[in-house]
């Protein structure tokens, strides 16, 4: 996978900026996890190359903050490593964040690597446009590689406008031939593609206000640039037939709302993105209602509703096309941070399901322990979640902060 010059040219700069002699007493803080991860799948793999029914994989995730200038100024760096047992495209190292900050009056400005999330629904993130996903770390999206960016961040009473200039694109990670939770043809990522001729070079742009009027917290947005969610294309390359990505450009536009009323939860993320190929709507919608100390303790439990909607219907080339999310949620709200996510996902128009559990606790200071189950029934060969069919799997996860 190419990755472009700008990302760490552009680290490069925050380091330097930040380094510069500074009279006030500089802080400093290191912490961080390391973590052992473990899949166990409950069928027989799908695909020819998955010869494996378990896999074992570590990674540690460290951060280095610093600050200085009565806190005026701060420079943050968070490197990553994963090594995978069976997927050598697993295996691999991003700088998550390596960015300085400085704070005005009403204004900050921050430079280098970040990563920046929007969104407010649970089961899909269609606002969430600034970072590239890494498809390599999990599956459902949530995991982001790191991003060049220069913003700028202006506070006024009427909300905050975050002005965006995106300098080096990241190409989309892709699980290999080894390994699980991917389809029948795997991306060659050495021969993406672009509609732009500067390629990963191409400096995009985004803007966006966001603001909260009593119970509501409103954002909305521009993005012009490469679209993360590249098209990929049957090719047959040395004799192997592999899907090749094409990044194009496009033009988002973005609005999401939670209005907080009383114990309920009410959500919206809708998008619209003009390509060369497509235009089209998109929406997630839905509520959670929380009851508050259920049988007179200290534990929440939170029901969840949505429904992912995409103008493109049974052609479109997102997992979520027409389908409804259902799901609860358990705080117990104790000193373990104890929680349980459930939640079941039925498309609507290919008659698929799927069942996620996600259940954590903290054990002392330093220690987290996790247990993910991921279960999927996807016949229709149409449904593009049909690829996970026999990707059932439980996952238990260790880490270790420091």
């Amino acid at each position: 996978m190419r990755k472009p010059s700008t990302l760490f040219k552009t680290g490069l700069t925050a380091g330097l900026l930040a380094a510069l002699p500074v009279q006030a007493e500089t802080y400093f803080e290191a912490s961080g996890k390391v973590a052992a991860e473990l899949r166990g799948f409950t069928q027989d793999a799908q695909f020819s190359g998955q010869d494996h029914d378990s896999n074992l994989s570590f990674y540690v995730e460290p951060e280095f903050f610093w600050e200085w200038n009565d806190g005026d100024d701060s420079l943050t760096f968070t490197p990553y490593l994963r090594v995978d047992e069976n997927d050598s495209e697993r295996t691999h190292a991003d700088i998550r964040e390596l960015s300085w900050v400085h704070v005005g009056e009403d204004w900050e400005l921050r430079t280098g690597i970040r990563k920046v999330f929007w969104g407010v629904t649970e089961f899909q993130h269609l606002v969430d446009v600034i970072n590239q996903t890494d498809g390599v770390d999990d599956f459902d999206g949530e995991d982001k590689l790191g991003q060049p960016m220069v913003n700028l961040s202006l506070v006024r009473d009427w909300g905050i406008v975050d002005l965006f200039l995106l300098p080096g694109f990241r190409e989309r990670t892709f699980t290999g031939t080894e390994g699980r939770l991917r389809g029948g043809l795997v991306v060659d990522t050495d021969s993406a593609e672009y509609e732009s001729s500067a390629e990963e070079k191409h400096l995009d742009t985004a803007i966006r206000w966001s603001h909260t009027l009593g119970d509501f917290d409103l954002g909305a947005y521009w993005f012009h640039g490469t679209n993360r969610d590249p098209e990929l294309s049957v090719r047959t390359q040395s004799g192997n037939t592999v899907l090749v990505p094409r990044y194009v450009q496009m033009d988002q536009l973005g609005f999401d709302l939670q209005a907080t009323l009383d114990s309920w939860l009410w959500k919206v993320e809708t998008i619209w993105r003009d390509t060369e190929k497509e235009e089209y709507f998109a929406a997630q919608a839905g509520f959670e209602y929380t009851f508050y100390g259920i049988q007179d303790s200290n534990a929440d439990l939170g029901v969840l509703l949505e429904y992912g909607w995409d103008e493109r219907g049974e052609d479109a080339s997102s997992n979520v096309q027409n389908d409804l999310f259902f799901g609860g949620r358990i705080t117990l709200n104790d000193a373990s941070s104890t929680e349980l996510l459930a939640g079941i996902g039925h498309d609507l128009d290919f008659d698929g399901q799927s069942l996620i559990v996600e259940a954590s606790r903290r054990y002392g200071d330093n220690w987290k322990v996790s247990i993910d189950g991921r279960f999927f029934s996807a016949d229709d060969p149409r449904d593009l979640a049909s690829a996970l069919d026999k990707d059932d799997h439980l996952q238990f996860t260790i880490e270790r902060y420091f």
